[in-house]
């Protein structure tokens, strides 16, 4: 026999927490960054650092805009996070020759040395994951596609 209260439920189920896809993705971004944070340890970096990071090892001598288009930040958040890399002695900052209004970022000695202490980083990750290397690729596909979906919302 059906109630009211299993009415009310079917109805809400659209709003059940664990119905939603949104929270799916934070939840799994709470946990990716526990692991990362466990990993970073090793490297004195927090998450959103190491992501600075990241992006001046494939290309040194960046504008600091450049930076926030490739990590989605806006300068208010990526400036205090330069600014502890600057202090940790990881990068510097200058200002262009060609234009004083731009910054731009160039790493350390030492910050070029900690990219090999980050090496392993992503194979922990993958280890982390317990996924095949293929399936975390595929993921991440379709993470970026949705992105870019969202994107155009």
């Amino acid at each position: 026999m059906k109630t009211k209260h299993d009415d009310q439920n079917a109805a809400a189920t659209p709003l059940a927490l664990d119905q939603q896809f949104c929270f799916a993705l934070y939840s799994a971004n709470l946990a990716l960054n526990k692991v990362y944070r466990k990993l970073l340890v090793k490297l004195d970096l927090t998450y959103p650092q190491y992501l600075v990071m990241l992006v001046l090892w494939e290309r040194d001598e960046v504008m600091v805009s450049d930076i926030g288009e490739r990590l989605y930040l806006d300068s208010a958040t990526l400036t205090p996070l330069l600014k502890r890399l600057e202090t940790a002695g990881l990068l510097g900052r200058f200002r262009s020759a060609a234009d004083e209004r731009q910054v731009i970022i160039r790493l350390t000695d030492k910050g070029r040395a900690l990219r090999e202490i980050a090496r392993t980083v992503p194979d922990d990750v993958l280890c982390a994951t317990a996924c095949s290397e293929e399936k975390l690729n595929e993921l991440k596909r379709q993470l970026q596609t949705l992105r870019a979906q969202l994107a155009q919302w």
